[in-house]
């Protein structure tokens, strides 16, 4: 069995990502792509479906951590006989794709174990795998279809029915370095690389990247923790932002809620611009603004919620039934047929994220706000209608409350585009619909009685997406109704300090199956106090979840407080970026209450996740 979320970490080269764990094992690995097909796949399966090892033999004790604010991981190995260290890389992507294993002896003498297994199609097929010499060099090549992956090193593994394995003493003083390398299986053996060279490169254009971080508040290490996750997330080439590198870790071990999430939310996406604008970060914005140009090209009423990595429509929904699940979670899903689902809440998400984008100073792009017109046209005509919400309920489409209020927000950030900056637009039928969806919304979507907003207009029941009301400007945080509501989501959606969702057991989202606390849900809920002027609540709430990262400042997408383990997608882009805007919101609301000066004068929002 794969071991447990928060014991792995990821690498990353900004076009593709790996999870490797505390042992050592590279279990997950897409190539070339975050939605390609994996070439390592242990981690939702077992390691004949593909994995890269090199660990410690026998006990151990294990120390890891990030080398500065980069990528680069170090991890410490102690056995009995002596200490060794090894840093694992993925050195920024230029037509190839490295893992790079660096392995140093520190004291007396310790044996490491490696196994190289290479599995392609989501650890299912077997390649041709060959041992030659390329240019004085002995190298491992694993060929199937259009993959080819090479191993190269010091001390090759020999095979054994279709499994490469080794071991050997590391002794103090001793360095190797082993590569693995994806190429397209067409092209030659490319040279192996200047790994001095490359490995300080890595972290230092990382470190140059992090420095460039605005936000000096109280949570600046997790903030820039965050910003380096989400950077790995973002494709370099198309722009193009996932959700997660992984797909089908499982929201309730054992459970059916297992979803792939290595795709383009326009939802997701825009959540995350935000949180790099806020701290600094405009050309991720621009790469950002250029990929949603391109992915939503066309017919403004063909908008999907989300796209492939390139912008790609077709992500059609199947089952690996060959793979056994992780911690036997079944099915293992790779597509999401959620692209198909109407999402009413995400042009609002694009209309605030490009909004905030031209507050800070984002120089304006005629195509952007000619799409921006188009896309707000096509939901005047169709802004009524109910949708699966933002958590993808695959029950009846509702008329969800936090859908109606990202409605209003469109509206308004199309005309705040007119009256701020001077675009053009029929400002006055935007002015008329959102007032109309404003009424609307206070109407139906308010339960007098609990005095609290509810989860759509046919229940009493709430939602943590309501906490989020207030960040849009649909009504200030310390109104009567915000209070109430938080009052309610705290009763009803609280389990040991932290939020779900929504409740499952309503039936609302038509699955069986439990979940476990949405983190960005309870990052939300600061944001919520802060806003509220709960500033003791937002400073507990805030140290409690800053304590649930792994040892590398990791968080996936749910977090069982009772068993103490992550759940879910990892590491999941939500988390990171609601956990940055809460703590921009905190330290601004801080600063007011202090009457000082803001440090930090810039927009900010935490939005709700796209599952």
């Amino acid at each position: 069995m794969a071991l447990p979320i928060e014991d792995y970490a990821v690498l990353g080269d900004t076009e593709t990502a790996a999870l490797i764990g505390a042992d050592g094992s590279v279990d997950w690995l897409c190539l070339p792509r975050f939605d390609s097909p994996a070439c390592f796949a242990a981690l939702l399966g077992e390691p004949r479906n593909g994995r890269w090892k090199i660990g410690a033999v026998g006990e151990y004790t294990c120390k890891r951590r990030y080398i500065g604010h980069s990528a680069a991981l170090e991890t410490t190995w102690t056995t009995e006989t002596g200490v060794v260290r090894v840093v694992d890389l993925m050195p920024l992507a230029d037509n190839r794709h490295d893992i790079v294993r660096r392995i140093v002896g520190v004291e007396g003498r310790v044996r490491l174990h490696h196994e190289w297994i290479v599995r392609m199609s989501y650890g299912k097929v077997r390649p041709w795998v060959t041992r030659h010499t390329v240019d004085g060099q002995d190298l491992i090549t694993a060929v199937a279809g259009p993959d080819k992956v090479l191993l190269r090193g010091p001390r090759l593994p020999d095979a054994h029915d279709g499994i490469h394995s080794d071991e050997f003493d590391v002794h103090a003083g001793d360095t190797m370095t082993f590569s693995t390398t994806w190429i397209e299986s067409h092209r030659d053996v490319p040279e192996l690389l200047e790994f001095d060279e490359r490995i300080e490169q890595t972290i230092s254009l990382a470190e140059r990247w992090a420095d460039r971080c605005e936000y000096t508040g109280r949570c600046r290490d997790e903030v820039v923790r965050s910003l380096v996750t989400l950077r790995l997330l973002t494709h370099a080439g198309t722009g193009g932002i996932v959700a997660a590198p992984t797909t089908s870790l499982p929201e309730d071990l054992g459970g059916v809620r297992n979803w792939d999430y290595r795709y383009c939310w326009l939802r997701d996406a825009s959540l995350t611009l935000e949180a790099f604008l806020v701290c600094g970060y405009q050309h991720e914005a621009r790469l950002w603004r250029s990929w949603l140009l391109r992915a939503v090209a066309g017919d403004p009423g063909d908008l999907q919620i989300m796209y492939t990595v390139d912008g790609g429509r077709e992500l059609p929904e199947r089952a690996l039934d060959h793979l056994g699940g992780y911690a036997d979670s079944r099915p293992v899903r790779v597509g999401n047929d959620a692209a198909k689902q109407r999402q009413t809440d995400v042009l609002g998400e694009v209309m605030v994220a490009l909004e905030t984008a031209r507050e800070l100073g984002l120089e304006d792009h005629a195509d952007a706000w000619s799409l921006q017109c188009a896309l707000v046209g096509e939901l005047a005509e169709h802004w009524d209608t109910p949708d699966h919400g933002l958590w993808e309920m695959r029950g009846p489409r509702r008329h969800f409350t936090h859908s109606r209020v990202m409605v209003w927000a469109a509206f308004d950030r199309a005309i705040a585009g007119v009256e701020k900056h001077g675009l053009q637009g029929p400002v006055e039928q935007w002015r008329d619909l959102r007032d109309r969806v404003r009424a609307e919304i206070l109407d139906k979507g308010f339960d007098h009685e609990r005095n609290t907003f509810t989860q759509h207009y046919d229940t009493t029941e709430v939602d943590a997406s309501l906490l989020v009301i207030p960040a849009v400007g649909f009504l200030p945080g310390n109104d009567p109704r915000m209070l109430g509501t938080i009052k309610a989501v705290e009763e009803d959606l609280m389990v040991d300090g932290l939020l779900l969702r929504y409740r499952t057991e309503t039936g609302v989202d038509g699955l069986s199956g439990d979940e476990h606390p949405f983190l960005a849900c309870s990052f939300w809920l600061v944001t919520a106090y802060a806003k509220a002027g709960r500033l003791e609540d937002a400073d507990e709430l805030m140290t409690r979840l800053l304590a649930l990262p792994n040892d590398v400042g990791l968080l996936s997408e749910e977090y069982d407080p009772i068993n103490r383990r992550m759940t879910g997608n990892f590491p999941q882009a939500f988390s990171h970026l609601a956990l940055v805007g809460a703590a921009v919101a905190l330290d601004q609301a801080k600063q007011q209450a202090q009457g000082k000066e803001q440090t930090l004068d810039r927009p900010v929002r935490t939005e709700p996740a796209s599952h």
